[in-house]
């Protein structure tokens, strides 16, 4: 910490605030390189041996290895090399498709990392928290955890929660550095220094960074990261449930096999080789695997769609959503204030209908206070567009006051929306004091009357049912030396209101009739005016936009006629973020899954209660983030439902897949298994249902999990949360598809074989053959769902075509060239009977798409 010490004594804190430039990117890039990131060491990568080992342990790579060492005690050389072969191609698909989910993950990990903002090159800049640097200046306001070690050298009411390091549960205030104080431990009263980790509370404060990474009071506690222990989902939970069910199957079956080949055939060493074809037919050791996979690469496009997944049940959860329930501001906005409308003296103003006319003289007074309320250099898009509009319209006239020296700050609370500013005059003859805030605060400092008030709320209604952002303006003057503690202490002046639009995002109109059509509704919560909701709603097509509730109707109603109300209501106005989790409540206790949005400290606990919490990602407070499950990167409504898109689009192509491993499975057990209890020959080696996985596993966890989302995904009511994935009639279906596979090779290989052993390589020839085509096929048909087999064949999926193409260049390879053709105790065949088996393997499977197209055929006449 001695070069943070030596930070100290520059004298910052005692410059003027405004002319903080901090460092320059240059600089910032020179000092990451030279100092590293602003993040506690990770865990190492693992060893590359560590996961050769744990890849090796998997049951289908234990039962590869058993039956090579079973054909090296048989003298099959050969047969054992390309098992070894088989073990060696399963290894590098296992590392591919881990290196890709972690690629995704890494991805992840950097856009979850919290955020800081910082002032580099003069400029306000959100960064992330990792790469803050040493000596960085960085901005905190209330609900931000503090991104480092840093000295404070302005501060506004700022208290700061250090629980995270002290244990005590009070909040501590934070004082401005002296230039003197050197580093101290966190904890107590009126300290300069803040700590990172900590949340900051209330107030806000520009603070100079000392320490960052494990030169941090949190760097000393712990210098590794906590690990993440995944949350048992739903569908982890069955997934499980399955591959146990399934290796318990198995593990009897396999047992059965090896004692029955044992007594009746006296060849316990080819037996064990049936148990072990018998085993690595039966385990889906593909369902969990594809589960992770899924999951991850799910999170990963979704961010690319400008959604972070912090938690992957959510993914889960958002094809049951039924309730999408969000901000008006920011996200169905666009969050860029524009002044609009003036009023004063009883008297209204269209800024945008004037464009650039001179702006009447009875509005000069009600942009120069509202001018001097605000920052003199701003970030607040509000405090914006008051600077920009003043500065164009009274440029070079007596209502600008840059001598003026800002005194004090009374800020906006909780008990009064207002703040106020203090200035100094040139000539210090007096205090000026500039207040903005709710027309209603403003109204309560200026001391009106209730016929005031009730004429002011006239006005205000009118202008807010026009879908503005009203805000009052107030001033006063005051000649005493000793300022007073509190804002109504002054005597203040009512000058007038200020109308603010904020124009609808584009995409949210198509995106909420998006979410009508499938079955989702939305409802607006806004801390605004009724009238400016329902203008936004008739906007954007909201339903039934004359019904709204307000905070204060709220404050008042039970939680039972809330939720007899809410069922039609979509408008919730004037709402404080404290009732958003009355409105959750009321939602589950009606049996919807909700997603809610917030942005703010005060959100989180309607965020947690939630099914599905979305936090805001540009405006949104790490706390808020913190209590979600998703983020929005841009906060914008549409993103949420291109979500929900995804999201069903994953649950789709994760049952699609997880039907495909089990129907195909069938025929695979069937043949290891049902030939050998015949007094038949095996029919399937070790090698053969090896290669079969090298075609299973890349279209299980990468064919599937690529292919794009049917057409009618956004048309259909939201997922049953108690609809199983793979439940009794997912079963069934995939069970009478590999059932039907099965019998069509085991006709394949009776056919052919004739009771003759001279045939048994000939016959096991085309039964394989057979069993790759249907396999082959029984991609297609899951992967078509809805669709046709024939517009199946025209999907973008890249994985698909490599699949298709691989797995058949492979089996005609396998089948031409003599060499690999003895490894597989293949024989030669005829084209002819080659064409009968793959017609049959063909017919096996296409009757059920046929079965599927009369189905539908009522359904379309219906419609």
């Amino acid at each position: 910490m001695k070069a943070s010490e030596q930070n100290l004594t520059d004298g910052t804190a005692e410059k003027d605030i405004e002319t903080i430039t901090g460092l320059s990117e240059i600089e910032a890039q020179k000092r990451l390189k030279t100092e590293g990131y602003n993040e506690l060491p990770s865990q190492k990568r693992q060893n590359i041996f560590i996961i050769f080992f744990h890849v090796l342990l998997e049951p289908m790579l234990l039962l590869l290895l058993g039956a090579g060492f079973i054909y090296l005690l048989l003298g099959e050389k050969q047969d054992a090399l390309m098992l070894l072969f088989f073990v060696f191609i399963v290894v590098g698909i296992t590392f591919y498709q881990q290196r890709k989910t972690e690629r995704a993950l890494e991805a992840l990990k950097n856009l979850s990392s919290p955020r800081a903002l910082v002032i580099r090159d003069g400029q306000q800049k959100r960064i992330p928290g990792r790469e803050v640097v040493r000596e960085d200046y960085i901005i905190l306001r209330e609900g931000d955890r503090v991104p480092a070690d840093a000295v404070v050298i302005f501060s506004s009411n700022l208290t700061i929660d250090e629980s995270l390091l002290t244990g005590e549960s009070l909040a501590v205030r934070k004082s401005e550095w002296d230039g003197k104080a050197s580093m101290t431990q966190p904890g107590g009263d009126d300290l300069p220094f803040v700590f990172s980790g900590t949340l900051v509370v209330q107030g806000h404060g520009i603070a100079k960074v000392l320490g960052i990474g494990s030169h941090t009071e949190m760097g000393k506690i712990g210098k590794a990261l906590q690990k993440i222990t995944p949350e048992e989902t739903l569908l982890k939970k069955e997934t499980n449930w399955l591959v146990k069910n399934f290796a318990i199957g198995g593990l009897i079956l396999c047992s059965l096999l090896i004692f029955l080949y044992g007594i009746t055939r006296g060849d316990w060493i080819v037996g064990f080789l049936a148990g072990v074809s018998l085993s690595m037919a039966i385990i889906p050791e593909e369902f969990p695997v594809v589960l992770m996979i899924f999951m991850s690469l799910g999170a990963w496009r979704m961010s690319k769609r400008q959604v972070l997944t912090r938690n992957t049940a959510s993914i889960e959860m958002l094809g049951a959503a039924t309730v999408l329930c969000v901000d008006k501001t920011g996200t169905l906005t666009q969050n860029k204030m524009i002044l609009s409308s003036l009023f004063c003296k009883n008297q209204f103003y269209d800024m945008e209908k004037n464009g650039e006319k001179p702006l009447p003289e009875c509005f000069h007074d009600l942009l120069e206070y509202g001018y001097l309320a605000s920052q003199r250099d701003p970030f607040d898009p509000i405090d914006k567009e008051i600077k920009n509009t003043t500065e164009k319209f009274l440029k070079n006239t007596e209502h600008i006051h840059d001598p003026w020296k800002l005194v004090r700050e009374y800020p906006l609370s909780k008990h009064l929306l207002a703040l106020s500013h203090v200035w100094e005059s040139s000539d210090r003859r007096e205090h000026v004091i500039a207040a903005k805030g709710a027309p209603e605060a403003i109204a309560d400092l200026c001391h009106f009357t209730k016929e005031q008030i009730k004429e002011l709320r006239i006005h205000v209604k009118e202008m807010a049912d026009k879908g503005l952002r009203v805000l009052g303006v107030a001033r006063s003057s005051f000649k005493e030396d000793f300022l007073p503690d509190k804002q109504h202490d002054f005597e203040f002046d009512f000058v007038g209101l200020l109308g603010f639009v904020d124009p609808v995002r584009t995409t949210v109109a198509p995106s909420l009739k998006e979410c009508y059509t499938a079955g989702m509704r939305m409802i607006m919560i806004t801390g605004d005016y009724p009238g400016t909701a329902q203008h936004i709603a008739r906007q954007i097509g909201l339903k039934n936009p004359e019904e709204f509730i307000t905070g204060s109707e709220l404050a008042h109603i039970s939680q039972e006629e809330l939720g007899m109300k809410i069922k039609t209501v979509n408008i919730f106005a004037r709402v404080v973020p404290e009732q958003k989790l009355a409105i959750v409540d009321a939602l589950k206790a009606n049996g919807e899954i909700v997603a809610m949005t917030g942005d703010g400290v005060n959100d989180a606990p309607a965020l947690k209660s939630s099914h599905i919490g979305i936090a805001m990602g540009e405006r949104g407070t790490d706390v808020a983030r913190e209590s979600s499950a998703i983020v929005l990167l841009n906060d914008d409504f549409s993103s949420i439902v291109q979500a929900v898109r995804l999201g069903r689009r994953i649950f789709d192509n994760l049952r699609k897949s997880v039907s495909y491993i089990f129907s195909v499975h069938v025929p695979i057990a069937g043949m290891a298994l049902i030939p050998v209890l015949m007094g038949y020959p095996l029919v399937l080696l070790p090698a053969h249902i090896a290669f079969l996985e090298l075609i299973i596993d890349p279209a299980c966890s990468t064919v599937f999990e690529a292919e794009p989302e049917e057409k009618n995904i956004m048309d259909r009511p939201p997922r049953n949360l108690k609809e199983r994935l793979f439940g009794r009639k997912n079963f069934f279906y995939s069970f009478f598809q590999g059932l039907s596979v099965l019998v069509a090779v085991i006709f394949v290989f009776f056919w052919f074989y004739q009771g003759s052993p001279v045939n048994e390589d000939y016959a096991r020839t085309l039964s394989f053959a057979t069993l790759v085509i249907a396999n082959i096929l029984l991609i297609i048909l899951n992967l078509s769902g809805s669709r046709s087999l024939i517009k199946t064949f025209s999907t973008k999926n890249k994985a698909f075509w490599f699949v298709m193409i691989g797995a058949l260049l492979s089996l005609v390879l396998i089948l031409i060239i003599p060499p690999i053709r003895d490894l597989f105790h293949f024989s030669p065949i005829a084209l002819s009977d080659f064409v009968i088996a793959a017609f049959v393997g063909f017919v096996a499977v296409v009757w059920f798409k046929v079965i599927d197209l009369f189905k539908r055929k009522p359904q379309i006449k219906s419609a």
